[in-house]
Formats: C-alpha cells, sequence, structure tokens
C-alpha cells in the first residue's frame, strides 16, 4: 500500500492538484479561466462516459451490471443517513447544515472516480465497463435522502418543479448518461474512430481540470475557519465509512479487483458539482461555505493522495487480484 501510495503522490495528476493547492495557499494569481474549466469538464464527462458505454458494448448486458447498478442507488440513498449520524456524533453542525452535508456524501465526485481509473491503468488493472453507469446512478438518489432528513426536523425544503429540474436534468449527469448510451450504441468502431480525441489527450485534460481542483481547495482551506474540528474530522472519517460500505456491496456483486476498488472509490467521495446546484435551490439557508469545503478541500484531498491507495490495496487483499 505504501508503494501504492508513494508512485499516485508522484503522478502527474496529484502532483497537478497540489500544484493548485500551493498557488492558492501562498495567495498566488493563478488562475484557470471559468470558461476553460467548464469545456475541460464537458471534455472529461463526455470521454467518461462513452468509455463506459463502449466498454458495456464489449461485455454485454447481463444481471450483474442490473444488480450493481441497483446496489449503487441503495448505496447512494443510505450512506446520508450513516453521514448525518456521523456527523451530528462529532460535530456542533445545524440540523439543516448537517443534512445539507451528508446528501453530499451519498453521491459521488466523479473526478475521483476519473483518478481512480487512472490508478487502475497505472497498476495494470481493468474495471468492468458498465461502472460509470453506476456512477450516474449515485448521483441524485443522495439528494432525496438529506431532503427527507430536513424535512423530520425544522427545515424549510422545496420540493417543487425547480428541484426536480436541478435533479433530473443536471447537466453533469445528462452528458455522462447522453455520451454513455452514444458509446453503448457505436460500441469499439466508435471508440476507434474519436480515439484521438478521448483517449490520447484525456491524462494531459485531467491534469488541468485537477490543477483548477486545487485552486479551488486552496482557497476554501484559506477559509477553512467555518469548519470545527469535529467536521473536519468527519471529512476524513466518512469516505472510510462510503469505502467499507462499497467494499462490502462489491465482494456481494462478485466484482472484480478493479470493479471493487471503484465501487469503493464511489461510495467514498462527496460531490461538488450536482449536489451544491440542488441544495441551493431547495435549502438555501444551508451555508455552502460548510458543505463545499468539507467535499472539496478535505475529503477530495483525502481521496486523492490517500484513499485511492488504500482502496486498490484492500481491494487486492479482499478479491486476491
Amino acid at each position: 500500500m505504501l508503494d501504492l501510495a508513494a508512485d499516485n503522490l508522484l503522478s502527474p495528476i496529484v502532483l497537478s492538484f497540489v500544484l493548485g493547492l500551493f498557488a492558492a495557499l501562498a495567495r498566488s494569481d493563478l488562475s484557470v479561466p471559468e470558461a476553460v474549466a467548464k469545456g475541460i469538464s464537458l471534455y472529461l464527462l463526455f470521454a467518461i462516459g462513452f468509455k463506459g458505454g463502449a466498454g458495456v458494448a464489449a461485455h454485454g448486458l447481463d444481471p450483474r451490471l442490473a444488480a450493481t447498478i441497483l446496489a449503487g442507488l441503495v448505496l447512494s440513498f443510505a450512506l446520508p443517513f450513516a453521514a448525518f449520524g456521523l456527523l451530528r456524533v462529532l460535530s456542533g453542525m445545524s440540523r439543516i447544515d448537517a443534512a445539507a452535508v451528508a446528501g453530499h456524501y451519498g453521491s459521488i465526485s466523479i473526478v475521483t472516480f476519473v483518478a481512480a481509473t487512472t490508478l487502475l491503468a497505472n497498476a495494470g488493472l481493468t474495471a468492468e465497463g458498465y461502472m460509470v453507469a453506476v456512477a450516474a446512478a449515485m448521483e441524485a438518489p443522495a439528494i432525496l435522502s438529506a431532503l427527507w432528513l430536513l424535512s423530520r426536523g425544522d427545515g424549510n425544503t422545496k420540493m417543487d418543479s425547480d428541484l426536480w429540474r436541478e435533479i433530473l436534468l443536471n447537466g453533469s449527469i445528462v452528458l455522462l448518461l447522453g455520451a454513455f448510451v452514444i458509446g453503448m450504441a457505436t460500441g469499439q468502431d466508435g471508440l476507434d474512430s474519436i480515439a484521438a480525441f478521448i483517449v490520447s489527450p484525456f491524462q494531459g485534460v485531467l491534469c488541468i481540470f485537477l490543477l483548477d481542483m486545487g485552486l479551488i481547495a486552496g482557497r476554501g482551506l484559506r477559509s477553512a475557519g467555518v469548519l470545527d474540528r469535529g467536521a473536519v474530522a468527519f471529512g476524513l472519517v466518512m469516505p472510510l465509512v462510503g469505502a467499507l460500505a462499497g467494499l462490502g456491496a462489491g465482494m456481494l456483486l462478485g466484482l472484480s479487483t478493479g470493479g471493487v476498488m471503484l465501487m469503493m472509490t464511489l461510495s467514498a467521495s462527496a460531490s461538488y458539482i450536482a449536489v451544491p446546484a440542488a441544495m441551493r435551490v431547495a435549502v438555501p439557508e444551508a451555508n455552502p461555505s460548510i458543505y463545499l469545503t468539507l467535499s472539496l478541500a478535505v475529503t477530495f484531498p483525502f481521496n486523492l493522495t490517500l484513499g485511492l491507495p488504500l482502496y486498490l490495496a484492500v481491494a487486492r487483499i479482499m478479491t486476491g487480484g
């Protein structure tokens, strides 16, 4: 595991994130233009979805695919309840903020997922192609869990058409699923025809995106006074709780070593795109500085640097891979 951690820490992807983090903490004027960052996000989501769809086309539809997606849905819905309970024990956070944070920890970070697939590739391992469909399925259920938690207290949630639009037509979900369908429809031939666009440049584009993520995380850490020690501890402990749940699901499903590792990663990550957008509409009184700083400036760096090598090492031990 130490060798994996060392290799991961010295990878261009992680070092790009560290560069952005350092630049932000040092108050450098380095920045990635918003239009460029958005374009990179679109590229990454399309490439991930397309390659996943092509992988499913090569693998074929089977009951395990359906069972894995169902397991992802259940995990996404259930993990916010564990996160809410843990957060209420560790931190003095209000119920509204705790519920909003909990929703982030049932949903997923697509960039953490991409970094995990890169680590698998560097280790010479593959995973089931349909894991990208599981990632897409795990975006939204956690939002519903957070709203249910709020409805049990004094939270004034707005279950209106604007919220449902945010959940069901969130741009990242639409693009990821749409590209997945295109990849599944065109198969390996379609992938080969655009490989020069979505395969070869992928790693370099990801480095620039992680540079931008490092800048955002560093700015969040500079204002980390909004978090108490218990909240920071939660941001480091909850990924391990989620990973353990993902490990159990992956083993029950009989996934490959790579598949188990990706299920652990999805369960351990925290959203900073889909859920914040929904929370702004549904719970405007929740403090975005709390849930964004926790997910992006605490949990994301932990997963990127230490979590992923740990999840891979555990998956190898448990599967013998």
